[in-house]
Parts: structure tokens; C-alpha cells; sequence
């Protein structure tokens, strides 16, 4: 059995969604709760290729398997527990300095920038420079550069846990 490529991409492109997924069914033997289009037209397709000219040989599938067996797999890194309080918490977010990110308030941020050195205090809600009270250390940053830059790049802090300590 010969599978005409272009004939059936177009019919299955001309397909709705809930179509599409009925023949993957079809031909998969199973259903899937995918909804995006082009994926279940390349997935129906290869599997009707497959199907008409042949699998992989039992060769290739074992040493598919024994790869698979030695590879991680894990694709993202695991999950840290969080050991913030809730009181400390934000929207939902741990705040920087409940993180450990930041010093404790009262501590002055130092940084030569442009010919002169720059004081930053931290304060218990935020941040004051030259006598005004920002939110964040990149609001900070954005005062002094006039552009967005990452308060914790400019003023060269390093966060926990990613490679160094504050």
C-alpha cells in the first residue's frame, strides 16, 4: 500500500480540529486531548507512512530501548522546596529579601558607576537612592541608567543558589 503524501496532508489540513482528533484515534488506536492542528497532522501522517512502508526494524527498536534505559530523561531540573513563610510571601512569591537575596534592610548597596559611587540603602519595603523610595533594585537601576536593567546585575548581587551567595 502506497500512501500519497500531498493527497492526504490536504485532506487532513482541510479537517477541523475535533476530525482530526477522530482519526488519530483511528489510526493510533487510542485518543489524544491534543487540540493543536499541525501537530496532529504531522502525527497522523507519519503514522499512516509508517504503516503503508514499514516501522522501524526490531534492530532499531532495541537500541532505541537501550537508550533510552541509559538517558536521563528528566527534563527539568526538580523543583526546590520552598521554605518561606507565608507571612514573608507576596502574591504568592517569596519576596528577595525573604529569599536571602538581599541583605537585611539597613544595608547600604555600593556601586562605582559612570565616575561616581552610588549608595543604596535597603529598607524593610524597598529601596532608597538619592532620597527616594523605589520597589524594587531594578527600579533602582532603570533611575540610574535610564534604561530596564536587572537591579541584581547592576548592583552585582548574586542570587542564592545560583552559584554564590549574596
Amino acid at each position: 500500500m502506497h500512501v500519497n503524501v500531498t493527497r492526504q496532508v490536504t485532506a487532513l489540513e482541510a479537517m477541523k480540529v475535533a476530525e482530526l482528533r477522530a482519526r488519530y484515534a483511528e489510526v493510533f488506536g487510542e485518543e489524544t486531548r491534543v487540540g493543536n492542528k499541525a501537530w496532529l497532522v504531522k502525527r497522523i501522517i507519519w503514522r499512516l507512512q509508517a504503516l503503508a512502508e514499514g516501522d522501524l526494524s526490531e534492530r532499531a527498536r532495541r537500541r532505541a530501548a537501550e537508550l533510552a534505559q541509559d538517558a536521563d530523561l528528566r527534563l527539568s531540573p526538580p523543583r526546590q522546596k520552598q521554605t518561606t513563610p507565608a507571612s514573608l510571601q507576596k502574591n504568592g512569591k517569596a519576596s528577595a529579601l525573604a529569599n536571602g537575596c538581599l541583605p537585611l534592610p539597613g544595608t547600604i548597596l555600593m556601586r562605582w558607576y559612570k565616575g561616581q559611587t552610588l549608595k543604596v540603602q535597603v529598607l524593610r519595603h524597598g529601596f532608597e537612592y538619592d532620597g527616594q523610595v523605589y520597589r524594587s533594585l531594578s527600579a533602582v537601576a532603570k533611575a540610574i541608567t535610564g534604561s530596564h536593567t536587572s537591579g541584581f546585575l547592576f548592583f552585582r548581587r548574586v542570587l542564592a543558589g545560583r552559584g554564590g551567595s549574596a
